[in-house]
């Protein structure tokens, strides 16, 4: 029995790997058109298929949106209630059926017409009504599922999955899409942790309290407490920083201070040529420079030297670092 069960499992495997060698073999002036077609698009892609087809169609629509082309999944049975109305002719339809005649996807096909949307045809039958209609058409070429009855879409699941990742991931080629672009797309994940740059999740503006060497420890507190924040940066004439005032300073130095501390420069009780980070730099970077120097905040500078925002733990805290 152990020994049957592996076998089908065999030759499911055997049945798709040739429909993806055969894709590959298939790849030519159709797939260069589809591409060139959806880098123009000046819409959305719209993804339509019925059936296990459309649970494709979502996953290739998810994985354009995710790589930087616009995208949406349309289901074809609500789209002749009503849904069409989503499309409009700056889009590009990417439409997959194995058969090349799903009776719901043929039904749209004037309606698109009129829209005046270009159509991708992804299907194995190339004279199919779909193929006839279609601008472009991508033959997935599966002439037998992987299912036992040959019913069951497996093989030309397989091949559509496949194809949609290829169209993605060369318009993300094409398209230049870098790390920095993922990151910004994918600000909840890991991944898109991991790329978040500094300069991201830093405090600046009214959230990053900025005085001169020479500000008095109570003005210093003042612009601390505007900003609501838990220190300042000390800087020159140019903004370059010159050191940083905690409120762990302040409680270190309040032992020893008499009545005119307050009237002294902040200079005094500071952090004089404190460490810095770049705006640039990844933030994941910035928590090891932290917990490495065990210390709470760091100031962050443009490519100049000069104070542009601070850092805090909470800052990564609040990011899912910590």
């Amino acid at each position: 029995m152990s020994r049957d069960v592996l076998s089908t499992a065999r030759h499911v495997l055997a049945i798709e790997s040739k429909a993806l060698q055969g894709l590959r073999r298939r790849l030519g002036k159709d797939f260069l058109k589809a591409v060139e077609l959806m880098r123009k698009c000046r819409g959305r892609i719209v993804i339509t298929g019925m059936g296990k087809p459309g649970f494709i169609g979502r996953k290739i629509s998810a994985t354009l949106a995710s790589t930087g082309s616009p995208s949406f999944y349309l289901h074809p049975a609500e789209a002749i209630h009503g849904d069409l109305g989503m499309v409009t002719g700056q889009d590009v339809i990417l439409a997959i059926s194995h058969s090349g005649e799903t009776e719901e996807i043929i039904r749209l096909l004037p309606v698109l017409k009129k829209i005046g949307v270009e159509i991708i045809a992804m299907t194995s039958g190339t004279k199919s009504t779909l193929a006839r209609h279609a601008d472009v058409v991508l033959n997935l070429g599966v002439t037998r599922e992987a299912c036992p009855l040959n019913l069951a879409p497996s093989a030309s699941t397989t091949a559509s999955l496949a194809m949609g990742d290829a169209l993605a991931l060369c318009l993300h080629k094409k398209k230049g899409f870098r790390e920095a672009d993922f990151a910004q797309l994918h600000p909840g994940g890991s991944l898109g942790r991991q790329l978040l740059k500094v300069k991201e999740i830093m405090r600046k503006g009214s959230g990053h309290a900025v005085v001169r060497s020479q500000t008095t420890l109570s003005q210093a507190l003042l612009a601390i407490t505007r900003a609501r924040a838990g220190s300042c940066t000390l800087v020159d004439a140019s903004r370059k920083v010159q050191g940083i005032f905690t409120d762990g300073d302040l409680r270190r130095h309040l032992r020893k201070g008499g009545t005119d501390l307050l009237k002294q420069p902040v200079s005094q009780y500071a952090t004089l040529n404190p460490m810095t980070i770049r705006e640039d730099r990844l933030a994941a970077e910035a928590l090891n420079v932290l917990r490495s120097k065990r210390i709470d905040e760091i100031p962050v500078v443009d490519a100049r030297g000069r104070a542009v925002g601070i850092l805090d733990m909470q800052d990564l805290l609040k990011a899912g670092f910590v």
